[in-house]
């Protein structure tokens, strides 16, 4: 997939530069180490203009993944969210997914940086997994252990388990992995959350060793409004195979139904749960086609 082209334009420590003209510093931490904080977010094209979904709430979190593993964030969100509808406006863009990226300085020492940078870049992308329901697979490859890592950080090195678990599952025949936790617990996906449909219920993992992701809350939020129950629990991989459905949940994925896990095949019709349901709502809100926000 081709990200950017002569004409794309990138946001870079204040200034808006041509992407293929931007330059960064080999010796930085960020690509020897990983240490790195980003985001994931998306724009629709809606009836009354582009409208960047939840940019607050993904700025925040931003600023604190910065805050929990000590690199410094020396910017005004406000100001960050007009810089990126600036992008979005100087590039075209109505319909994008878009990535901030705070990076370090360049130094090769194992201590976190005085100084950082931040870039702002877009491109335009479809649902992440497709629009298809997914068969997947249990990962052998683990989440993090939460005392090894900022579990609830966004950071670029932990992403390296991704990576791994992805690869493997495609390699394997599978649209995407299932990661359980140190545990041997039901956890995430490689780059989204998963819900979990039992007789009429949702259930969804706890905290604590997963990624808290935005849509995940998003779902949660639309679930009170629909009145439907959504229970936070921990989850065995049996109990995960006897359930009628599940589906996965990001901004990357939106909403993902989910059709095998491993030789385990859901019967309940995906038009027929609740995870499509949500998938339909999920839509409307985020094109404004219906304004959950105002009863939430």
């Amino acid at each position: 997939m081709d990200y950017y082209n002569s004409n794309t334009v990138i946001y870079l420590n204040g200034q808006f530069v041509k992407a293929n003209e931007a330059k960064t510093d080999l010796y930085g931490q960020s690509l020897h180490y990983g240490f790195a904080a980003f985001e994931g977010i998306r724009a629709y094209k809606t009836h009354n203009a582009t409208r960047i979904f939840k940019a607050r709430e993904h700025f925040e979190r931003l600023k604190r993944s910065c805050d929990l593993t000590g690199i410094p964030f020396k910017w005004n969100i406000d100001d960050l969210i007009k810089q990126t509808y600036r992008l979005l406006e100087l590039n075209n863009f109505k319909d994008a997914y878009i990535r901030p990226l705070v990076f370090s300085e360049p130094q090769m020492t194992l201590v976190a940086p005085e100084q950082t940078s931040i870039m702002l870049c877009a491109w335009e992308w479809g649902a992440y997994l497709g629009d298809r329901q997914l068969k997947i697979c249990i990962s052998p490859f683990e989440r993090p252990n939460p005392k090894s890592t900022k579990i609830e950080a966004k950071i670029s090195g932990n992403y390296v388990n991704s990576i791994l678990a992805t690869s493997d599952a495609k390699n394997k025949g599978f649209d995407e992995a299932l990661l359980l936790d140190h545990k041997g617990l039901v956890a995430e996906g490689s780059g989204a959350n998963i819900f979990i449909e039992k007789n009429g219920k949702l259930y969804t993992p706890v905290k604590g060793n997963i990624l808290p992701g935005i849509t995940r809350a998003t779902i949660i939020e639309l679930c009170k409004v629909l009145d439907i129950e959504v229970i936070e629990k921990e989850i065995t991989v049996n109990f995960l195979k006897e359930a009628d459905g599940a589906f996965f949940c990001g901004t990357a994925v939106e909403v993902a139904g989910i059709h095998t896990v491993d030789e385990t095949v859901y019967r309940q019709r995906w038009r027929d749960s609740i995870g499509a349901t949500l998938q339909r709502a999920y839509k409307n809100l985020v094109l404004e086609k219906v304004n959950y926000e105002v009863i939430i």
